[in-house]
């Protein structure tokens, strides 16, 4: 701690060193304590989105499942896929014929989606994968499309993860980060913040029992790189065609890029 310390006080960076919220920790122990904030808030996750978001978190999905171009017979990974809210969507549009992976680094969050898609019916093309984003199990040039949605913030090595998105997406093929992201306006983002330090945590406490994890969830919104650092790092690893579009005035943003 003392080295760490000294570190910051003489301005050297420390590339063992990241972010969780506006915490500093060590890389290494960055994906147990994001595992302990998702197995913590599992059971709760579906109803606390509905009650965080107003609903609106349907609509940002729905834009990003229009956005997908995705058709029978295709391949989709859907990463930090979590409840299965866009594989759901996904495994009835690419059909019989096509297959989807819904894929999460959290074992809880990943058995709650295939309960819940199971109970809905939706079985025979979706298989599940407890897989880590920066180092995907699955071949080169495989999937036509790759969703993350609220994900990419937890991810430990960002660059690392969309690298190893572009290495299993198929030449043509399209990735889709929707994710929290820089609100355009200086009046809504104060207004967002209020409501991201004061009420969210409050929320999370009263229905979900975990104050601690919805502060997380708050912090990691702020130090996620805004719209234009990721389409510059989603440039950086080989996408083309790079594009982005706020929803909700900035709060949130769609990501678009491919592989050729």
């Amino acid at each position: 701690m003392k080295h760490q310390q000294a570190q910051a006080e003489s301005g050297e960076k420390d590339d063992n060193i990241t972010d969780f919220g506006f915490k500093k920790v060590n890389k290494s122990e960055k994906a147990n304590m994001v595992a302990d904030v998702f197995h913590s808030v599992a059971a709760k996750y579906d109803v606390m989105n509905d009650v965080m978001s107003i609903g609106i978190h349907r609509m940002w999905k729905r834009y990003t499942i229009d956005c997908s171009g995705v058709k029978a017979g295709q391949r989709v990974l859907d990463l930090a896929g979590g409840t299965g809210d866009l594989a759901a969507k996904f495994s009835r549009i690419v059909s019989k014929t096509g297959q989807v992976i819904l894929a999460d680094i959290n074992h809880s969050m990943l058995m709650v989606g295939k309960e819940k898609l199971t109970n809905m019916g939706i079985v025979g093309n979706i298989d599940y994968v407890q897989a880590n984003a920066e180092a995907l199990p699955f071949p080169d040039n495989h999937f036509d499309l790759i969703t993350i949605a609220f994900g990419l913030r937890n991810v430990t090595d960002k660059s690392a993860a969309l690298a190893s998105m572009f290495r299993v997406l198929k030449p043509g093929g399209r990735l889709l980060v929707l994710e929290f992201s820089k609100p355009t306006s200086e009046v809504l983002s104060k207004v967002y913040d209020a409501y991201s330090f004061h009420v969210l945590p409050r929320m999370g406490k009263l229905i979900a029992n975990d104050e601690e994890s919805y502060r997380y969830l708050a912090e990691s919104i702020r130090m996620h790189p805004d719209q234009a650092t990721l389409e510059q790092m989603m440039q950086d690893v080989g996408f083309e065609q790079t594009s982005y579009h706020n929803l909700s005035g900035g709060i949130v943003a769609l990501h678009r890029g491919f592989k050729f």
